[in-house]
């Protein structure tokens, strides 16, 4: 098969193992739903649903591990089968652990309190539907290139390792971001003020602008031939729409809004995409930004 990530160019998929991807995939629908019901059980029992936004990152990672042992004997790549097991586990359990360390000490998560408050029946029962179910099969879907990646059998080529670089430019910001955050609201004299420091001063958003090119590099990992990156790119681009439009940047900043000062910090900042800050000198920087993130 012409790989295009490879030398030899486009071409075909004749390679690929439909067959065995395809029987791969009802193994990693029930990996994905039984993180989530283990968490919604311990939810349960705590009175407290916001650690499913734990099950998130470790729903990623048990689909991964399972793919690569549904994967063994298909004729994949074993480089990429590896590498794309330890990426995809690498920035689940850091996610994991991040919002596991973020949420301590603290009680139910606001959008959910809301969410439950006007649930039709059993509040657990509908959260168990409405977010546990949901959250599960959006794992199975956003993870399509992750499970994909394991069957392809050429070997690594460009587009794969340009697909791993920004696999790591997205790590990084995430990464960096979080622990930036971390630090300015632990520190007292902060408080009451926007975080526009560091990756901030650059987009509103780096963890989501992070999530964002994780999945596309990991899209690009997959994408040995035209017919395969047709089939998944359905993952990136539902992952784009959940950060930008969905449960991402469009509630957070809803949130934000009311904050005094945060029309200024929106005014100057990129709200997606990093840029360089527009000059503080206009009318709508004429009070730095409070935090609250």
């Amino acid at each position: 098969m012409s790989d295009v990530s490879g030398v030899s160019g486009v071409g075909a998929a004749h390679g690929f193992p439909w067959g065995h991807f395809a029987a791969g995939l009802p193994w990693s629908a029930p990996a994905a739903l039984a993180v989530m019901l283990v968490t919604f059980a311990v939810a349960v029992r705590k009175g407290m649903h916001r650690i499913v936004d734990i099950a998130w990152g470790l729903g990623f990672t048990a689909v991964a591990l399972t793919s690569l042992l549904a994967s063994t004997g298909a004729g994949g790549d074993p480089v990429r089968r590896v590498l794309v097991t330890a990426l995809t586990a690498l920035w689940g359990l850091r996610l994991a652990g991040h919002i596991a360390r973020r949420g301590r000490g603290h009680g139910e998560d606001p959008r959910y309190a809301r969410l439950l408050a006007k649930a039709p029946g059993d509040p657990n029962l509908y959260a168990l539907r409405m977010v546990y179910l949901l959250q599960g099969a959006l794992v199975w879907l956003v993870s399509l290139p992750v499970q994909a990646a394991h069957y392809v059998p050429d070997p690594m080529g460009w587009v794969a390792w340009v697909g791993v670089a920004l696999w790591a430019v997205g790590l990084f910001f995430e990464a960096v971001g979080d622990a930036q955050l971390a630090r300015f609201k632990a520190d007292p004299a902060n408080r009451g003020q926007i975080m526009d420091r560091g990756l901030w001063r650059y987009t509103r958003h780096p963890n989501y602008f992070g999530d964002f090119c994780v999945w596309w590099g990991l899209f690009l990992l997959a994408a040995g031939s035209i017919p395969v990156a047709v089939a998944v790119v359905v993952a990136p681009l539902v992952m784009s729409l959940l950060l930008t439009r969905g449960s991402g940047q469009r509630l957070l900043e809803q949130h934000m809004s009311s904050r005094p000062g945060y029309a200024g910090y929106v005014a100057r900042t990129s709200g997606f995409f990093p840029r360089p800050p527009r000059s503080r000198g206009g009318p709508a920087a004429a009070s730095r930004p409070p935090s609250g993130r």
